[in-house]
């Protein structure tokens, strides 16, 4: 096992994401890397990647939003009754604190109390996002049958994680250790993963919750799609050895189905991974990757787009974005072209495309995030 890029002569990869990788790759234990079409820098490690280690946990390799991920659902709503407008002035609150019951919540999904519950339904900031989408495009109509989806329908697609709940335990664990692994079945390896498996759950039933939120704010319900976390660690087994396996903004792929959201300005792509995920370690791209930092998008764009311009996108899709730093950081031109990203996995035998999905409402916040 070693490194390996998947990548076309079409990407574009940073050096430094690529350094990242293998001055990772350099830590104890670790038998291989992979990074996946969308990888870019990080902190202290690359976004993007998957990491395969013998026996040691590395928690800087997960990051601080453990259990973010992508949601779907299929709505009731459909494409040929779209009230944009309508939709748009009731999404309102939803970066408020959930006025239901808490505590019931908690129960009902077996979660204990923690000191971050209270944002339980928020999206939060960053490039998290709710959004309505529309079917564009079907490459396979069997799959997509299948999958029971319908041709009219409108869905959700929501990216969140573990808020704050997740941040704690990454502080928690560099203030003790910094970037040093825990050995594994030691009391330190137990007591993170225990809390990296709650901020994993915790994660899971936040989306769900915004997911409600949103659509009983539009008057519209839905079944869930999927679920696919990209930012955890798992122990999986490869050719009959055991390991490690940490993704850092890279989608678990051993689970089905999922989707491969572009921008706010771009298609997302519903795919289905091939049989064989051993080679590229049961994982694939989460999005489209950053291409810019968030520092220089607003000296990059302010001059040639104005606000309202990046409140629509080229599909005439409404952008809810109160506040104006983020709407530049997070601006379509930030990003790679998740068109290419998409057909690196297709390219390389790892997914097969089932459906593209564009954007009609992407929701990121109606308040000023302070």
């Amino acid at each position: 096992m070693s490194i390996r890029i998947i990548a076309s002569k079409k990407n574009w990869i940073e050096g430094r994401a690529v350094d990242q990788l293998h001055k990772s790759f350099e830590l104890a234990g670790m038998k291989a890397a992979v990074g996946m079409p969308d990888l870019h820098p990080g902190k202290s490690a690359p976004i993007g990647a998957v990491f395969a280690s013998e026996r040691f946990i590395y928690p800087h390799l997960v990051g601080n939003d453990i259990g973010c991920g992508m949601g779907l659902w299929q709505t009731d709503l459909s494409k040929g009754k779209m009230k944009l407008d309508k939709w748009v002035s009731h999404l309102e609150g939803l970066d408020l604190p959930w006025d239901g019951d808490l505590d019931q919540l908690l129960q009902t999904e077996d979660m204990k109390v923690s000191q971050f519950d209270k944002t339980l339904g928020t999206i939060g900031g960053g490039n998290h996002f709710a959004e309505l989408q529309i079917l564009h495009r079907v490459f396979d109509e069997e799959i997509f049958s299948a999958l029971g989806l319908d041709l009219q329908s409108i869905f959700l697609l929501v990216h969140s994680g573990s808020r704050g709940l997740g941040e704690s335990i990454l502080r928690w664990h560099v203030a003790r250790f910094g970037n040093r692994g825990l050995y594994e079945e030691t009391s330190e390896a137990d007591d993170y993963m225990w809390a990296h498996d709650h901020a994993v759950k915790w994660a899971s039933v936040n989306r769900r919750l915004i997911a409600r939120r949103f659509m009983d704010s539009i008057e519209a319900s839905g079944a869930q799609v999927l679920d696919i976390c990209h930012n955890h660690v798992e122990r999986e087994t490869i050719a009959e050895n055991s390991y490690w396996l940490h993704r850092k903004g890279a989608a678990n792929s051993n689970k089905g189905v999922l989707v491969i959201p572009g921008s706010r300005g771009s298609l997302s792509y519903l795919v289905q991974p091939t049989e064989d995920q051993s080679k590229n370690l049961f994982t694939v791209a989460h999005g489209a990757g950053r291409k810019w930092n968030r520092s220089d998008c607003r000296a990059r764009l302010h001059r040639r787009y104005s606000e309202d311009h990046l409140r629509r996108n080229q599909y005439g899709g409404r952008i809810i974005c109160a506040d104006k730093s983020l709407l530049y950081e997070e601006a379509p031109q930030a990003y790679k072209d998740i068109d290419i990203v998409v057909c690196d996995l297709i390219e390389a035998g790892l997914v097969r495309p089932i459906a593209a999905l564009s954007p009609i409402i992407t929701y990121k916040t109606a308040v000023v995030q302070r």
